[in-house]
């Protein structure tokens, strides 16, 4: 078991995201929806990462949201899986999954979405959360990780739609079931367990 749960890095990182929500509010002037002006400086835009150099925006697009049911949505997610990946992860382990993750669906936003298409949110994080959650589970009690892919993918489909950065997802997404598998392959199991079985019998 990990022991991030002292540290309650979900908990920290719902707040962070919801404060940098409210600071691009207020900034731009609506509540309900961010404003372009707020997506176009803090989201991630290719034309300016590659042309302008603003490579801050591969980090700070993980925390700015469209509008309020995007950042609503992805913060339910968050605490579901994040929770989840508390109980399996070191602190150090959990923000590598996420900070790693939502950095590599990003990048390769970066190589396959188009230049003046901005992408914001944290659901590549949220994915790499979840991936990894779901193989170190299933791989720490000895079953198969088919189950596990199948499952992973079904959600990233149900995921998909338009103006979804599926990128995003998918690259978050591997990155997650990668780190969750090497840890998971790499720890030693804490107790192994042996079933016996008594027969009575009858004379």
């Amino acid at each position: 078991m990990g022991n991030s749960q002292k540290f309650r890095p979900t908990i920290i990182l719902i707040a962070l995201n919801v404060a940098f929500y409210i600071y691009t509010s207020v900034v731009g002037g609506n509540f309900l929806e961010t404003s372009t002006d707020m997506i176009l400086k803090y989201g991630q835009v290719n034309l300016f990462i590659i042309h302008n150099g603003l490579y801050y925006q591969l980090f700070t697009s993980m925390f700015v949201h469209a509008n309020i049911a995007h950042i609503a949505g992805n913060m339910v997610f968050l605490l579901i899986f994040g929770l989840r990946g508390e109980e399996m992860f070191s602190l150090p382990e959990y923000l590598s999954i996420y900070l790693l993750g939502g950095l590599t669906g990003n990048l390769l936003s970066l190589l396959l979405l188009p230049l003046n298409v901005p992408s914001v949110g944290a659901s590549g994080a949220i994915f790499a959360m979840f991936g990894a959650a779901t193989i170190y589970a299933r791989h720490t009690v000895s079953q198969s990780i088919i189950g596990a892919l199948i499952y992973a993918f079904f959600l990233l489909f149900l995921s998909s739609g338009p103006g979804v950065n599926n990128f995003a997802h998918i690259g978050g997404l591997l990155t997650g079931l990668l780190i969750g598998y090497v840890l998971a392959a790499r720890r030693k199991p804490e107790a192994r367990y042996t079933i016996s079985y008594s027969y009575l019998t009858f004379p």
